[in-house]
């Protein structure tokens, strides 16, 4: 009996454990669905966090995030600060000097020509005894300042002409023929330079407007580290070590200049100016061609505060221009008064001498008196008397009145300017 029972009690608990098999099954395969719906809302939910997530870093793309301050900008700009010549980096321990290089026509050259400056340059390289960096920049060139300065020429060019119109004017007036036709010559010159400088400005202004003009420029950039001094630094004074350092650095960039030259590349050390200007192009390469440094410094946005001309400054410079136009009309008057002063002098000797030819003939009449007929002595003497004497006094007349009506004229002239 008890043998019969083990068979029946083993298939019992076969039995239930198959069907608690089969009972967690069907459980897993009931929770299957919720399990993977949980999972796919999950997945939503990261995928939606990480679209918002992308889409605000593009807002924020070229942004500052965050609070702005000076320690940020200085940690950004990875040099601390800009002085005598010089960039200062890594809290003092390096120095930095720029040369610009001025480039040759490499392709112009004859073949001789180019051997020189290969040459040249192996030497520059084989006289290199310390570190340097080649950096090109290409930036917009700025043509305003060119067309300022071309404008400026223009404008002296028509005040050079107005003042030869006003000499040509005198020449005219004082009948000095040969005067007046050396200025009209130098008026015609004067224009002609004048017609070119305005086709140039206009051909740079629609140059500049229609597009930008590139200029690539070459820097011979020259590190020095305040390491590189011997002996140990902590003996010196931070003022003495950057006195070194400057000392060192103007000496390597003088040394590289005289290589240079050799190869007809001619260097110069950037000022403090020029070199906030490479960095600040460096560092704003899209802004620069709108918001240049030199019109930022030109707009005194770097001072505290920016006024006009002082009254004082307006009323001498208004000063100094009447003086200018008073000296300018006291000094054509005074050649006038002395040209015309000479054109009377010269008559005076005329007629001194035309009075000792008669004092003269009259000396000669005298002694062949006894041998000619007194009537005829008679007349020779009226007749020397009346030789010249009228025409000389009415052209020294004549010239008085023609002085004494131009410098009327004048002082009528001025005193219209002057109401």
């Amino acid at each position: 009996m008890g043998s019969d029972m083990i068979p029946l009690l083993q298939m019992g608990i076969w039995i239930i454990v198959g069907v608690m098999i089969l009972l967690v099954l069907l459980y897993i395969y009931l929770m299957k669905p919720k399990t993977e719906k949980v999972k796919k809302d999950e997945d939503e939910n990261i995928v939606d966090s990480s679209l918002e997530k992308e889409k605000k870093n593009d807002q924020n793309y070229g942004k500052f995030v965050g609070n702005l301050t000076k320690e940020s900008i200085f940690e950004f700009m990875e040099f601390d600060e800009i002085v005598d010549n010089m960039i200062v980096r890594k809290n003092g321990s390096q120095y930095i000097m720029i040369l610009q290089c001025n480039g040759v026509n490499y392709d112009l050259m004859s073949e001789q020509e180019k051997i020189a400056i290969e040459e040249g340059f192996v030497q520059f390289l084989n006289t290199l005894r310390f570190p340097i960096q080649l950096y090109i920049q290409s930036r917009t060139l700025n043509l305003r300042d060119i067309i300022e300065e071309y404008k400026g020429r223009i404008d002296n060019l028509t005040i050079e002409i107005d003042k030869i119109d006003a000499k040509i004017a005198q020449a005219k007036t004082m009948g000095n023929k040969a005067l007046k036709e050396k200025l009209e010559f130098e008026k015609r010159r004067k224009i002609n330079i004048l017609e070119y400088g305005v086709s140039i400005t206009d051909y740079v202004e629609k140059l500049s407007s229609n597009k930008n003009v590139l200029q690539q420029r070459t820097y011979v950039v020259v590190s020095y580290y305040s390491a590189e001094i011997g002996g140990g630094i902590d003996k010196y004074s931070k003022e003495e070590i950057y006195n070194m350092c400057f000392a060192e650095l103007y000496t390597r960039c003088q040394n590289i200049a005289s290589a240079l030259a050799s190869s007809q590349v001619t260097c110069s050390i950037l000022d403090s100016e020029q070199l906030a200007e490479l960095l600040y192009i460096a560092y704003n390469r899209d802004e620069a061609e709108l918001l240049q440094l030199s019109k930022a410094l030109d707009a005194q946005y770097d001072s505290l505060y920016s006024t006009g001309k002082d009254v004082l400054q307006k009323k001498q410079e208004k000063l100094d221009q009447e003086i200018n136009i008073a000296a300018i009309d006291m000094a054509t008057d005074s050649i006038l008064k002395a040209d015309r002063k000479k054109q009377i002098e010269d008559l005076e000797l005329a007629i001194n001498k035309e009075e000792k030819i008669k004092q003269k003939a009259n000396e000669l009449l005298d002694t062949y008196e006894n041998q000619l007929d007194p009537r005829v002595f008679k007349l020779a003497k009226e007749e020397i008397k009346n030789t010249g004497s009228q025409e000389e006094h009415k052209k020294i007349e004549a010239s008085k009145t023609s002085t004494e009506t131009v410098l009327k004229k004048k002082i009528v002239k001025r005193k219209r300017t002057e109401n």
